[in-house]
């Protein structure tokens, strides 16, 4: 049966499509590779990884303007290797002070003024610089802003998300401005300049985070939002500031993984890995092994659901990442029936919007991720979004900087009950999740593996997947984001790429499982990129080719 999935030997690079990059004195894995270039000639010219990371993250601003950016919210993972330790640097934003749930309906929680929570993104990437950073923040800016200003050739899915997101963008004449292309010829190959953005980045370069939050900048971006009817006030702005804090860990098969805790969805990784450890799992690609896989994915997406929402809401850590749990939970799965997936809570499927005819258009949330790590052994594993595509939609006048809509991820209807219901400078239930998996057989724990994902709540399960092939199937990082994956939404649909053989899908079906197929590499099973750290003191890099992601080491 193994070797009906995914099976080794296949390609000329083991199970992989693609080689994993390779490199012994650092490596930049992000999802275009522009960005990827970008950070890898920060290290060439003595950056450290985090100065890197700066580098990779305003780069993807440009050339993934979709996805994230300084009007954007994130988390990040920095591994210190001098003092041995993973430091979580939080983001995420918050609600305005105004946000209340009467305010939103479906349609404006998603796009215009009253979508963007507080951005995080640029406060996250110059305070993990002027920590740990090395290179002048201007050198850092270089590459974004001529991206920006000279123009960058679109790849076919930029070009197709573009077209997707333009019947929103105009409906705010400075954010159709933001963009500068040709309209009548959008395709793979087109230019697409924003000098607004270049502008904008500039003077972050010269002046900082407080440009952004305070300074000049700030004072357009709250202008533009207000004008438009924005609720997001000009103090909160100018006072937002990322904040330090201890990732939560967990074992899995004598390895430690180490992910941010709320009000990032994290804890469900670790939930699901916790109930897979009770079990020795069948071969890799084994119907009981699915089966599993499915099963504890079911119970921990449940319990997510069930308690997630943002820093303050009492999410019962202790008892649902103990061993005890574990066990109750592995302890009520039958290894042969479904029990089926959980039912809806919160109307949490209206963010997903998970699709009933595969063949129909379907835009899905927009992030990314990336990592670097540098000859002296830090590494960074950072997570972003905007959390739709081109966020809000809102560029405020003369900013070209899109501003998130991560309000539509709060719940809105006050009768529901939810924890994650919209208030005044809450944290949203954030799905980002970036993981960093370090080895515990000898005496100090060592990293093996950065690795992280978009796909709003898929994050979820898909990271929980490429661990399994990382560990349990004994994939290195390029194969365990190619191996095939599953996606499981809040309203109960499972879907499953298309590379599962029939005589699988036939064993999974009998147990009751029902599904439907993706694509073979569908980008609604997410995007994986990420950095293995081998025993030979060298680094492989992985990149999914369900984006346009590139690896690439020094």
């Amino acid at each position: 049966m193994t070797e009906q999935l995914f099976p080794s030997g296949a390609t000329a690079h083991g199970r992989s499509a693609r080689a994993p990059a390779v490199g012994a004195r650092g490596m930049v894995a992000s999802a275009h590779p522009y960005a990827t270039r970008s950070g890898l000639e920060v290290l060439q010219n003595g950056g450290n990884a985090v100065d890197a990371a700066v580098a990779v993250a305003t780069s993807l601003n440009v050339v993934e303007p979709y996805m994230s950016g300084m009007g954007g919210v994130g988390v990040g993972l920095i591994y210190v290797a001098r003092e041995g330790r993973t430091r979580v640097l939080n983001f995420s934003g918050n609600a305005p002070e105004a946000a209340a749930p009467g305010l939103y309906d479906e349609t404006n929680v998603e796009t215009g003024p009253l979508a963007p929570l507080v951005p995080g993104n640029i406060g996250g990437w110059l305070a993990m610089h002027a920590e740990h950073g090395r290179l002048d923040r201007r050198k850092l800016f270089k590459r974004a802003i001529e991206y920006a200003d000279e123009g960058v050739a679109i790849t076919p899915n930029t070009a197709a998300v573009i077209g997707l997101c333009l019947p929103n963008i105009d409906r705010f004449d400075p954010s159709a401005a933001a963009l500068v292309f040709d309209r009548s010829t959008l395709s793979a190959g087109t230019i697409l300049r924003q000098p607004m953005l270049a502008k904008s980045l500039a003077a972050v370069a010269e002046q900082g985070a407080e440009e952004f939050y305070q300074g000049e900048l700030g004072d357009r971006i709250f202008a533009g939002l207000r004008a438009l009817g924005g609720i997001m006030s000009r103090e909160e702005l100018a006072a937002y500031r990322p904040r330090w804090e201890e990732p939560i860990t967990t074992r899995y098969r004598g390895f430690e993984v180490r992910v941010p805790p709320p009000n990032s969805s994290g804890f469900q990784i670790s939930e699901t890995l916790n109930i897979l450890d009770r079990f020795d799992l069948e071969e890799y690609g084994s119907p009981e092994t699915i089966h599993l896989l499915f099963e504890a994915v079911f119970r921990a997406a449940d319990d997510r659901a069930l308690h997630a929402g943002g820093a303050g809401a009492a999410i019962p850590l202790e008892r649902l990442l103990s061993a005890e749990y574990a066990s109750e939970v592995a302890g009520s799965i039958d290894l042969h029936r479904t029990s089926g997936p959980p039912a809806e809570r919160w109307n949490r499927s209206r963010i997903d919007h998970a699709p009933v005819d595969l063949a129909a258009p379907y835009k899905p949330g927009m992030t990314t991720h990336f990592a670097t790590a540098d000859a002296e052994g830090n590494v960074v594993t950072i997570t972003q979004t905007l959390g739709g595509g081109f966020g809000s939609s809102v560029a405020p006048e003369g900013t070209g900087v899109f501003l998130n809509n991560m309000s539509r991820w709060f719940d809105i209807d006050p009768d529901l009950g939810s924890p994650n219901l919209i208030a005044g400078g809450r944290q949203v239930d954030f799905c980002v999740a970036p993981i960093q998996l370090f080895d515990c057989s000898g005496g100090s724990p060592v990293i093996r593996l950065s690795v992280g994902t978009p796909g709003s709540y898929g994050i979820l399960h898909t990271s929980a997947q490429m661990i399994h092939h990382f560990i349990d199937a004994g994939m290195n990082v390029q194969e365990a984001i190619e191996a095939p994956r599953f996606r499981f939404y809040d309203d109960g649909t499972l879907l499953l790429e298309n590379r599962f053989p029939e005589t699988i899908l036939d064993e999974l079906a009998s147990r009751g499982h029902k599904f439907g197929l993706l694509p073979s590499f569908s980008n609604q099973a997410g995007g994986g990129h990420g950095i293995q750290f081998t025993e030979h003191g060298t680094m492989l890099g992985g990149a999914d080719p369900r984006r346009d992601g590139v690896a690439l080491g020094l």
